[in-house]
Order: C-alpha cells, then sequence, then structure tokens
C-alpha cells in the first residue's frame, strides 16, 4: 500500500544529504500554482520517438538555467506528453511509452539535473501504513462508552487513552485551538460529511491530486467508493470538534482539509500526486500537513538509482517549497520496526507496484520518504503503557518525536481494553486502528495547537516547540515484540538528549497551550 499506517514519522533531525541544490535559489519565481499544460502533441523531431513501452508517469528536475518551456519541448521531441509544470520548484510530470524517454532527457545535462520513472508498472497506486485492519466500533461498545463518560466527555472519549496519553484533555480546557489554523490530510481522501468532521472541514483548501494535478470540484477529495477509511481516521484524530457527537480530536478547534493522492483500486501514494499534494499546501496557506504514508513504489529510495533519485529531488524540492510558505509536515516513521540509523535494512517490499526484488540498503542512502527528508518532523508510536509500539520503526537522530499510535498488546483500562486508537471512519462510523499513521495524526494536531498559539512561529520554530516540550523517555528496560512478548529492549539508544525509540520524547498537548 501506499503504506498507510507507515506513518513514516518523518521528522528528521539529522542531516540527510537532501538540501536543495543551491541552484534552485535563482529558479525563475512564478505564481505559487501548477501550470496544467495539457497533453499536447508531439513535435516533429528528426526521429519518430519509440512508443513501444509501457504508458509510465515520470518527474523531470530542472536545473538553475532551464525553463519549464524548453522542457516541455524535449519532453515533446522525446515522445512524452507534459501534465503539469511547477515552475516555482523547476519539476514538470510528463507521460511517455518511449522506454529511452528517461535517458533521453538525463543525456540534456544542461536542462535536466534529474529525470525518473514514479512507477514500475504502467499506468492505471502514495501508500498509507497501518498495522491490521480496522475494528468498527459496534453500538454496544458504543453505548458502554457513552455510559461511563464523565461530566465535558465526548460519548466515546473514555474509549480514548491516547488523548489523555499526551493531556490533550486537560488542554482543552485551556485552548482547543484556533479555526484560523488549517492541518491538511495527504492521504487517501477525507468522508468531510461525518457528522464529528463536517463542522471542522475546509473544503477551500481540500482537492484530489490523483495524477499531479489538483481537483478542487465538490466531493473530489473524499476517499473512492472502494478505498480506504485511513484518511478519514487520521482528520478524526486531528480535529474531531467537541459537539457532544463521538469522539475528540487533539486540537478540535481548528479546521482539517483533505487532499487526496490515493491511486484508485490500489491506494498507492505515487511521487506526482504528492507533490502536488505539498504544492497545493503551500498555495492554499494550509499551516501543518499530516504525512501517514511511503511514497510508492519503494519503501525506500536510493540515490545511486537514476529513478529514485529523480524522485528524491522532485520530493525535496516540494517540501522545502512548502516550508518555505509556512508548512510544518508530520510524517510517520513507518511500520516495519526497521531501525532508520542503521546502516543495513532488508527491503523485501520494492517495488510494490509490480513484482518486488529483495534487497539490502542503508537508509542513510535510500530514504523513505516523505519520512527522511530535510525539514519533516518523523513520528514513531507507542502504546497505553508508554513502551514503543511493537511494529513502530524507530533510529537515533532521525526520530524527532512519539506519540500514541497504538499497541493490542499495552492494554489500556478503558470500557473496551482496546489499545489501538479510536476515531472516525467513513459512513459516520467510528473505528480502531494501529499504526504510525495513527501516532502522526496526534502530532499534527499539537503542532496545530501551538500553531494557534505562537500564529506568527514558522515551520521551524514549531518543530524547536514540539521538541523541546515533549515529555523526555528514557530507553525502556522492555518491550514487545511481533508475538506479544516482553523482550529487552537491545535496540534502543540513546544520546544527545535523545533515544532511538522516542526521539526528544511524547509530544505534550497541555505544554503547547499554555
Amino acid at each position: 500500500m501506499a503504506h498507510l499506517g507507515t506513518g513514516r514519522g518523518r521528522a528528521l533531525a539529522v542531516p540527510v544529504g537532501l538540501a536543495l541544490t543551491a541552484s534552485l535559489a535563482f529558479l525563475p519565481a512564478v505564481a505559487a500554482s501548477a501550470a496544467p499544460l495539457g497533453n499536447t502533441a508531439g513535435t516533429a523531431a528528426a526521429a519518430t520517438p519509440d512508443t513501444s513501452g509501457p504508458k509510465l508517469s515520470y518527474v523531470a528536475n530542472l536545473t538553475a538555467y532551464g525553463t519549464v518551456k524548453q522542457a516541455k519541448k524535449s519532453i515533446e521531441r522525446a515522445g512524452g506528453t507534459v501534465v503539469t509544470a511547477y515552475e516555482q520548484i523547476g519539476v514538470v510530470v510528463a507521460h511517455s511509452q518511449n522506454p529511452d524517454f528517461a535517458k533521453q532527457l538525463r543525456a540534456q545535462r544542461s536542462l535536466f539535473v534529474s529525470v525518473g520513472a514514479t512507477r514500475t508498472a504502467p499506468l492505471s497506486v502514495v501508500q498509507t501504513t497501518e498495522e491490521g485492519t480496522t475494528q468498527q466500533l459496534s453500538a454496544a461498545d458504543a453505548a458502554k462508552a457513552a455510559a461511563q463518560a464523565e461530566p465535558g466527555q465526548e460519548p466515546l472519549e473514555a474509549n480514548q487513552w491516547d488523548l489523555r496519553a499526551i493531556r490533550a484533555d486537560e488542554a482543552h480546557k485551556i485552548n482547543d485551538g484556533s479555526p484560523d489554523v488549517t492541518v491538511g490530510v495527504i492521504d487517501t481522501g477525507v468522508d468531510d460529511t461525518h457528522p464529528d468532521l463536517a463542522p471542522n472541514f475546509s473544503k477551500g483548501q481540500s482537492a484530489n491530486c490523483v495524477g499531479g494535478v489538483a481537483d478542487t470540484s465538490e466531493g473530489a477529495w473524499r476517499p473512492y467508493p472502494d478505498g480506504s477509511d485511513h484518511g478519514t481516521h487520521v482528520a478524526g484524530t486531528i480535529a474531531a470538534p467537541r459537539n457532544g457527537i463521538g469522539v475528540s480530536g487533539v486540537a478540535p478547534g481548528v479546521k482539517v482539509a483533505a487532499i487526496k493522492v490515493s491511486e484508485p483500486g490500489t491506494s498507492l501514494f505515487f511521487t506526482e500526486a504528492v507533490v502536488c499534494g505539498f504544492m497545493f499546501a503551500a498555495e492554499k496557506g494550509i499551516e501543518v500537513t499530516n504525512n501517514s504514508y511511503y511514497v510508492d513504489p519503494w519503501l525506500y529510495n536510493c540515490k545511486s538509482d537514476d529513478d529514485q533519485k529523480a524522485l528524491v529531488e522532485a520530493l525535496t524540492r516540494a517540501t522545502k517549497f512548502a516550508e518555505r510558505k509556512g508548512v510544518l509536515s508530520v510524517a510517520s516513521a513507518g511500520n516495519s520496526n526497521h531501525d532508520l540509523a542503521s546502516h543495513a535494512i532488508v527491503d523485501d517490499s520494492s517495488p510494490d507496484d509490480t513484482t518486488p526484488v529483495p534487497r539490502t540498503i542503508d537508509p542513510h542512502e535510500c530514504l523513505d520518504l516523505p519520512t527522511q527528508l530535510p525539514g519533516v518532523v518523523t513520528v514513531s508510536a507507542t502504546g497505553d503503557k508508554g513502551f514503543k509500539s511493537y511494529y513502530s520503526s524507530y533510529g537515533l537522530g532521525v526520530v524527532d518525536v512519539a506519540a500514541p499510535g497504538g499497541d493490542k498488546y499495552q492494554v489500556p483500562a478503558t470500557p473496551d481494553a482496546n489499545g489501538r486508537v479510536l476515531s472516525t471512519v467513513p459512513g459516520g462510523g467510528y473505528g480502531y486502528k494501529q499504526g504510525t499513521s495513527m501516532a502522526g495524526p496526534h502530532v499534527a494536531g499539537v503542532a496545530a495547537l501551538l500553531k494557534s498559539a505562537h500564529p506568527s512561529a514558522t515551520p521551524s520554530q514549531l518543530q524547536a516547540m514540539l521538541k523541546a516540550q515533549a515529555t523526555k523517555a528514557a530507553c525502556p528496560e522492555k518491550v514487545y515484540d511481533a508475538t506479544g512478548t516482553l523482550v529487552d529492549a537491545t535496540t534502543c539508544t540513546s544520546k544527545w538528549g535523545q533515544t532511538g525509540y522516542y526521539g526528544y520524547g511524547v509530544v505534550d498537548a497541555l505544554k503547547a497551550v499554555k
């Protein structure tokens, strides 16, 4: 999948060597919106381009001296058509059936820095990360929770151990967050008709970015009829209002927007859609984005590979542009229980749109996107007992902060005794999920509370406050493994006031509003 729940906590505190090239500072400045250029007919060339290959999508990253006009001509000569261009960051999205399309463009070194296919299968999946399927909340369980709700609580809040773990319930007595702050959920879409989401939903900041061009028509941002409930669940954790219905979000007074980037049928998240998502968020004045997925088809993108290198470059440019426009990006660390600070990880799931080929990668050189991009807040997951969730990836100097993501083995003293995270699902219902995808929105919600309290704070200042206010957590002696057995926590390391499991600590909503 686009790996929902992967929640690749992209809050990298350590440089990953992906800073934008200095030349980007000299790219021509234009309006902050993508320029759809349509499917232009190929220009006559000395030789007719080969069109015998599968139709693939590509990103082409321009040099400081290249222009979109020049790129368009070169793309057409190579047998491609331009889908859209982001002149602000020098990234062009194109389609082509020429097997040598990327190779021919790469040869034009004065025009293109890198060119790469965004998938290995023909056009027909950005993935989210979750650990297990959704457990729907039954009417009987809902009634049981409502019967135990205390005065001032939402009907299902007794089951929300996660709010209490970060003191969000106490924060709400002081400040629910400002409606002037919006969190953009870059995900599988959000059901804005849900009664526990509708009051805080921002249609004017929502879109469907699948394919690389933002569609803002009514309802385009909603999940596909047969699609994932992932984005809707994430949205509820962030901003479900205190309205006497269902659950409460971490920041129940802020707005939430949906930016759908998952393909129909597969729920995969491809680079062109995610780039569109970040650029749209920047254009629409969104303050925080939540990214509980990894960009398909590669779990890790190696800069030694020409295609993967181009994907890293395009996404780096997009996230840095969004940051310059005031957007703080929060990402999940992933559900593979990988040490992102190690030098060898077995990736046996890539590419996930065709046939995976097992490989051993170094996460210092092969990056989990967008989690390991500079400026992105990387989040690991914890359970009710405060232990790292058994599935959560981690890494000293990679994970920035931790937050509740749920853990079926860490059972809370709640009416349902369910260690997963309860939130909204399409159709007006509620369900439990676990994954770093569920941890990320807790951090995005706290970031929204911070932005509400400090409207002029920059993304880097918000990230610094998240870390400074986090509740320090030392490496535990024990941790649950995938079988539910308590084992020695030998994989946790600490240094510089951080740990590999929790980064700077578990986020604190109460400190954010004080």
